[in-house]
């Protein structure tokens, strides 16, 4: 059963291949028009102006607050009841240094505020706080998608684990284009998604 989608798509497949294909137009434009400039760095409303734009052309949800319960394998994410008090602390948390900002990351994750999208939306909401905040991002092509996916599911104790491994990733070439393209591609690979290169779309 496949996701509602302004696309009237039914089948689970051809929905994740369009959605694929059309969100990484979408995170391209972000970057070549600029638009990524005005995004609120560190908030939710930032968050939600990410996932807006990646996924308005699809899902009627795209940056809106989910209104259902969700849980990945054995794990709940933030239960409706305390979504929005959460998402009003997290505006709140300190973003000035790289550890902050990973801790700031993993309860957003925590959070998972949307219905759909929320890893790949909150990737880039990531980078930009490390961007503006120690002109450092992510070289996610350095961040092995095992490991990566089972230091989240970790984060959720003990935030170590996924601050040594992005760490180890930081780079300082902040606005390379092709790092950025590069990124939302392995962004994509950690949710299964890798049938178009965001690059040649």
């Amino acid at each position: 059963m496949s996701l509602e989608n302004k696309l009237n798509i039914t089948d689970q497949v051809a929905l994740a291949k369009a959605e694929e294909k059309i969100s990484k137009q979408k995170a391209r434009q972000l970057f070549d028009s600029g638009d990524i400039a005005k995004v609120e760095v560190g908030t939710f409303a930032g968050l939600a102006f990410i996932h807006a734009y990646l996924f308005e052309d699809i899902y009627d949800f795209a940056g809106k607050i989910r209104t259902v319960n969700i849980a990945k394998g054995n794990f709940r994410f933030a239960p409706l009841m305390y979504l929005q008090p959460s998402l009003a602390h997290i505006d709140t948390m300190p973003q000035s240094t790289v550890d902050e900002i990973i801790e700031k990351y993993v309860e957003m994750n925590i959070a998972h505020p949307f219905r759909e999208g929320n890893g790949r939306a909150t990737r880039l909401w990531l980078d930009l706080m490390l961007k503006t905040e120690t002109q450092q991002v992510v070289n996610w092509n350095l961040v092995d998608k095992e490991d990566y996916l089972s230091a989240m599911q970790r984060s959720v104790v003990k935030d170590i684990e996924i601050k040594v491994l992005l760490k180890q990733a930081l780079t300082d070439q902040i606005n390379d284009r092709a790092l950025f393209m590069k990124g939302i591609d392995v962004s994509y690979y950690y949710e299964g998604y890798s049938e178009f290169k965001t690059e040649e779309l």
